[in-house]
């Protein structure tokens, strides 16, 4: 019978046991202390989660430019400046996020760890003492409700033409380096920028002179009934009975810029030995008649001025050029009520008015040969019969039974164009100018149908005109085809606030006037805010000659 074995350990395997278990428990110990030291404390980039009822997000973190306490182990050590310009949201969860500092900094921490790790991993060489937050980007969350903050929306909806540059130093390191910039798809401008560095930055930008407000301004008229004699009684209104001088005293300021009161001095240097034409209808007319106001500031002996063929200023009369002797320039104006030929055609039996579209007005030679040419039409292309345009626009021999009056004025502005082409284009140093629609104010029926105006006193505050007009729209786009250089002078918008401008009842003698006689609300009252028109047009000269 064999004898059974008992069972033994002999030394030297367990040597060998004993030897494995050790080592590997060292390993493991040295390799979760590795992993732990080693694990970035922060990540650049932080998930939030939101859109619960719960949820408190105040965005002071976003604006506020100091991040205390924000520590990492980095190695990059060439990095001095840093901004952090954008945090992505993740799409929303049940968790609720309280959005302040403490919990941005430390949004991938435990609850459980200490709070002295923050000192540990400062110990890495990277400190981040200040950081600006200059954009942050929100995927679309599904509820809106409970932190629509004011910052919130300013981070969120602001738009790429107001958005700015952030200056400062955001992240300062321990070694010299440029700064960094990690663009993302937008950004916005800093809330801390004084008023003073914002007004500077946007007057290096090109002035929008048709986004502003009027404002009261005591200084103002430039001028007065009796220091100016060339106003016509249609533009008179204190001559004619208007007694509240209110609407004298406005004046047009930009938002974001400023545009120079009206110099008569320096408009008339500018203009010196040049011929300024204005070439249009009774609006360029009204127009006309400020400038002649405005630029009689700078002249002490009005013998000085004179009208060249003896003419007074009337509506009978259409065409004037007055002289300025000391400055051997004059101020002209040419009246057509389109630009193009008004002509006669006969169509059937009858001989009628047309409106040859395809050529030139008669009184073109005069404009040839200007300086400075301002020129406009709009006002009689809404008269009933340009808008039917039933047996009246003419091309050639043909007369059109029917043509819309937007395709027509879009021709009619396309033959001047290539009239402006062919005889400015000579001309290097001419300036050329279309001045936008100018807009009337008839309440409770048109100019015919017992419109009126006359309660208006003081500017409006919204206006319900619209602010670009088809009319403009057609010849910004004719002017961008064209090879001479023009500048389209935009009034619509600013004159749109002044229902108050108008003469109304106040365009004729007290004497002459009719209560039942339609009320003037298209034309404006001079002093008024033609004036404006005109601080806008030597705005432009004045740029031009920097």
């Amino acid at each position: 019978m064999e004898k059974q074995r008992s069972f033994s350990l002999k030394p030297t395997r367990f040597l060998v046991f004993s030897f494995t278990i050790s080592f590997s428990i060292i390993f493991l110990i040295f390799f979760s202390i590795w992993v732990i030291t080693d694990t970035p404390f922060v990540h650049q980039e932080s998930h939030f989660q939101f859109n619960q009822p719960s949820l408190r997000f105040t965005l002071k973190p976003l604006t506020v430019q100091t991040l205390t306490g924000f520590t990492g182990n980095f190695s990059a050590s060439d990095v001095r400046n840093t901004i952090l310009l954008s945090t992505h949201s993740s799409e929303p969860v049940s968790t609720p996020v309280d959005a302040n500092l403490s919990s941005f900094l430390g949004l991938q921490k435990r609850e459980s760890e200490p709070a002295q790790r923050n000192a540990h991993a400062a110990s890495g060489g990277f400190s981040v003492n200040n950081s600006i937050l200059v954009a942050t980007h929100f995927r679309k969350p599904e509820i809106t409700s409970g932190f629509a903050d004011k910052s919130v929306l300013e981070g969120v909806q602001k738009k790429e033409n107001e958005s700015g540059v952030v200056k400062g130093e955001a992240i300062k390191g321990n070694t010299i380096g440029k700064q960094q910039f990690l663009h993302d798809s937008t950004t916005v401008e800093k809330s801390e920028v004084s008023d003073g560095d914002r007004i500077k930055e946007n007057n290096e930008r090109i002035c929008d002179a048709t986004k502003g407000r009027w404002v009261y301004d005591e200084s103002y008229p430039l001028y007065t009934t009796d220091s100016c004699p060339y106003i016509d009684e249609g533009f008179d209104c204190e001559a004619n009975g208007r007694l509240d001088k209110g609407y004298t005293k406005w004046r047009w300021q930009p938002h974001d810029c400023d545009i120079p009161r009206f110099n008569a001095t320096n408009v008339l240097e500018l203009i010196r030995g040049k011929r300024l034409v204005f070439v249009g209808d009774s609006i360029n007319r009204n127009q006309w008649e400020s400038m002649l106001c405005l630029l009689m500031g700078a002249i002490k002996d009005q013998k000085r001025v004179y009208e060249t063929r003896g003419r007074k200023i009337t509506r009978e009369k259409g065409n004037y050029c007055f002289k300025f002797v000391d400055y051997k320039c004059t101020v002209e104006y040419y009246a057509t009520h389109f630009l193009v030929h008004e002509s006669k055609a006969r169509v059937g039996k009858k001989r009628v008015q047309t409106l040859r579209i395809d050529t030139i007005d008669r009184g073109s030679s005069r404009w040839r040969g200007a300086d400075i040419l301002v020129f406009n039409t709009a006002h009689w292309w809404t008269h009933y019969k340009t808008k039917a345009g039933i047996n009246y626009y003419q091309e050639g021999d043909e007369v059109h039974p029917r043509l819309d009056v937007s395709v027509a004025f879009r021709k009619a502005l396309t033959t001047w164009a290539s009239w402006v082409d062919k005889h400015i284009k000579t001309s290097k140093k001419a300036r050329v100018f279309f001045r936008s629609s100018s807009p009337s104010h008839f309440s409770g029926g048109q100019w015919n149908a017992g419109g009126h105006c006359k309660e208006a006193s003081q500017p409006i505050k919204e206006t319900s005109s619209i602010d670009h007009p088809e009319k403009s729209t057609i010849a910004e786009e004719v002017i961008r085809q064209m090879q001479t250089p023009v500048t389209f002078l935009d009034v619509t918008s600013l004159s749109g606030y002044r229902p108050d401008g108008h003469p109304s009842i106040h365009g004729r003698r007290s004497g002459r006037s009719n209560p039942s006689r339609a009320q003037d609300c298209s034309h404006w009252c001079l002093p008024g805010v033609p004036d404006s028109w005109n601080e806008l047009l030597y705005h432009h000269l004045q740029s031009n000659m920097r």
